[in-house]
């Protein structure tokens, strides 16, 4: 899904003028977006080359990390940095990540995972800068989903609001319910035709605008989410996460 997905973002980028801005980043032009996305599949690569370790790689132990030539060739260089490195590691392989802390395993296949959440992102908003944007795919982005609630809100510091529940639920079946106090946060995930915690509210809608409601690519007052319940809430949830 990696290669598929950073394909993808190269394509979308082949389509759109170079000094296209990215609304979610209006600061980046495509190449900019390009280069971050890369520089990332790079550091990934030497996060898990590296095995198991209590820092990240330092910046000379990621090479070539800026783009070197053509924007799109060191692209494809990158991914396929990545793609080797975690292939060469296995699965379950150690590694240093900045979700260590949360519980979430720390391995290998871990970060493919939440890669692929990233660069799926990355490529909805390169699409957004040439006026089409799609849906990310249905079984992508319910995974994505549950990997951002149990690994990003999984990573928060204490909720800084009154304890509450809020229900995410995805028109394709599944649902998680999110439980925020104190200590963090954490998420409760049902699959389709169970019962689920109650919750103070709702916010239903298909899975990739879930996701890129999450990533703040999409409002959650409008469009096609829905929402019940405790309005108030679900605004506070929106800007608790940092986000890229």
């Amino acid at each position: 899904m990696i290669a598929e997905r950073s394909a993808a973002l190269r394509s979308a980028a082949r389509k759109a003028p170079s000094d296209a801005r990215i609304p979610a980043c209006p600061d980046w032009t495509v190449p900019d977006l390009l280069a971050y996305v890369g520089g990332i599949q790079r550091f990934w690569a030497a996060a898990v080359a590296a095995g198991p370790a209590t820092r990240p790689p330092s910046d000379g132990q990621v090479p070539d990390r800026t783009p070197t030539g053509e924007v799109l060739e060191w692209s494809a260089q990158s991914t396929a940095a990545l793609l080797a490195s975690l292939r060469a590691a296995g699965a379950d392989s150690p590694c240093w990540t900045w979700w260590a802390d949360s519980g979430n395993a720390s391995t290998a296949g871990a970060v493919a995972r939440h890669h692929v959440q990233e660069v799926a992102v990355h490529v909805r908003d390169v699409q957004d800068a040439t006026g089409v944007p799609e849906p990310l795919p249905s079984g992508l982005a319910m995974d994505a989903v549950d990997e951002f609630l149990h690994i990003g809100f999984g990573s928060m510091d204490g909720w800084p609001h009154s304890p509450a529940r809020v229900a995410l639920v995805a028109d394709e079946g599944r649902s998680w319910t999110l439980i925020l106090d104190a200590t963090g946060a954490s998420a409760v995930r049902s699959a389709a035709g169970e019962g689920r915690p109650e919750a103070d509210a709702t916010v239903s809608a298909p899975a990739s605008d879930l996701l890129l409601a999450l990533y703040r690519r999409a409002p959650w007052d409008g469009g096609t989410l829905r929402v019940t319940g405790d309005a108030a809430l679900v605004r506070q949830l929106v800007v608790w996460p940092p986000v890229d």
